[in-house]
């Protein structure tokens, strides 16, 4: 015989009954409140942190145990907000001080917040800047320059349009040999500059050639950013870091000075990457997991059983 129970009374039933939500909801009102939730036992040598948007807009900072590799006991706390009082404060008055002693390692991005708390809660761990973070900063350096010279040429061409209607002519943007026009060129421009050149399709090679020939200064900080990318490849040779900031502070690029300053505040952590090998892959694939759940749920109706559901899954 057919089951003819609605699909609402199931989810109904599951949730109110069978799931264990209600009894989750007695015992964790004050967490589920304050949407702070920290498992002290998923708390090992090598640990993650990171922020992330779950639901409403806001952000999250997630702490994993990446040794669980994903699966139940990864998540060791999930706390709303980024502040770093109050994520070492819900960490610490959880967690005994004998177990935080104990990690060894702690991955995080270069956000300020995020390393004072990784400093409270990790106070014998090493803390290492995530390599892909760290690379980001520079590569957006190079896009920023970019895209600045992208919006010159915008407005360049308004202006020539606006001219050519006052003088009741034809107006026709100069075209390359490849066929762009300037501002066509900086748009297309985007996603080789993040490839060393011999990762270069044909038509990206005959782009660069035409845009690196108009904008040197493009030339320029493509070929800072590339030297930075080679500092990763020599294992504990930090001048390379070193002389990679000296070159870059005698430059007129205001962006590539500014992710140079951002690179020299935070080279210990960064260079820590060279003693394990250790990124932030673990946590951004966490991340992705729980993208993925929140899709397959449509969406998040109540925070509190959402919540209740990852807890169940991955803590």
């Amino acid at each position: 015989m057919a089951n003819k129970l609605k699909p609402n009374t199931l989810e109904k039933q599951y949730k109110n009954v069978i799931s264990g939500y209600n009894e989750f909801k007695e015992k964790r009102e004050r967490e589920i409140e304050e949407e702070s939730f920290v498992f002290a036992k998923n708390f090992g040598s090598d640990m993650a942190i990171d922020e992330t948007g779950l639901a409403d807009g806001e952000l999250y900072t997630i702490v994993i145990n990446k040794k669980a590799k994903g699966k139940k006991g990864s998540l060791a706390a999930i706390i709303k907000g980024t502040k770093s009082s109050i994520i070492t404060r819900a960490i610490t008055d959880k967690v005994p001080f004998e177990k935080l002693v104990k990690i060894k390692e702690i991955t995080l991005d270069l956000s300020n917040s995020m390393d004072w708390t990784a400093r409270q809660i990790a106070p014998n761990g090493l803390h290492t800047y995530d390599r892909f973070h760290v690379q980001q900063i520079v590569s957006e350096a190079v896009q920023s320059i970019r895209i600045n010279l992208r919006w010159k040429a915008i407005e360049e061409e308004n202006e020539a349009v606006i001219k050519a209607k006052e003088l009741k002519v034809e107006f026709r943007p100069k075209t390359f040999s490849n066929g762009d026009t300037r501002k066509q060129l900086l748009a297309r421009s985007r996603y080789f500059l993040f490839k060393p050149s011999n990762k270069w399709s044909k038509s990206q090679k005959q782009r660069a050639e035409i845009l690196f020939r108009e904008y040197p200064e493009l030339k320029e900080a493509y070929d800072y950013s590339m030297y930075f990318r080679n500092c990763y490849e020599y294992k504990n040779i930090k001048y390379r870091f070193q002389d990679w900031i000296k070159k870059v502070e005698s430059t007129t690029l205001r962006e590539m000075k500014v992710a140079a300053h951002t690179i020299k505040r935070h080279l210990g952590g960064i260079i820590n990457y060279f003693e394990n090998g250790a990124t932030n892959a673990a946590i951004e694939s966490f991340h992705a997991k729980l993208k993925l759940f929140r899709q397959r749920i449509r969406g998040v109706v109540d925070k509190a059983f959402f919540f209740f559901r990852i807890i169940q899954y991955f803590a």
